[in-house]
């Protein structure tokens, strides 16, 4: 059996593209480029390819989106822990939540859809990366702190496209 077309995250310069077999679509990576993962909060989109593991959406603002991939709303007392030295690091948690850790219900629509990724999943190792999901563009495109991001449309269209097995991988060119 063939493999799934796999989206492909890359940087020329400044500029990031998606692929998905003949659909390119403009992008934003991390700040720090896309390298081995280093440490966390190092900036860097991990070199590599990353299974997805689900969809969270924000419910109150967009319908379930069309994927193949199981699918979960975002609650407003719903994070994600970033401290290596919390048990749950690299997991969802529930809010408050007394380590470091990302807000999933934003006010900035980035995290509208958030694609979560297998990267440091299996097994966790701490320190090595967390929160490194596919979600929304900011409209300038900025960087982002590892992730890769779409425009809400583009991301909607990935969704649609991808197969079970699809992975999102961050290759240097």
């Amino acid at each position: 059996m063939d493999r799934p077309m796999d989206l492909v995250v890359t940087r020329q310069g400044s500029d990031w593209q998606a692929r998905h077999g003949e659909r390119i679509w403009r992008a934003a990576g991390g700040r720090g480029g896309i390298a081995p993962k280093r440490a966390e909060g190092d900036g860097i989109s991990p070199l590599g390819c990353w299974p997805i593991r689900r969809v969270l959406y924000r419910a109150d603002k967009i319908a379930a989106p069309v994927t193949v991939f199981p699918m979960a709303a975002i609650a407003p007392d719903d994070g994600w822990c970033d401290a290596p030295e919390a048990v749950e690091y690299n997991r969802p948690v529930r809010l408050p939540f007394a380590f470091s850790h990302e807000r999933m219900w934003r006010d900035d629509d980035l995290y509208d859809i958030v694609v979560v990724l297998g990267q440091n999943d299996d097994p966790v190792v701490p320190g090595r990366g967390s929160a490194v999901f596919l979600h929304v563009a900011r409209p300038d495109y900025g960087p982002t702190a590892g992730c890769a991001a779409l425009a809400r449309g583009d991301l909607l269209e990935f969704l649609a496209r991808a197969a079970p097995g699809t992975r999102l991988c961050f290759r240097d060119n």
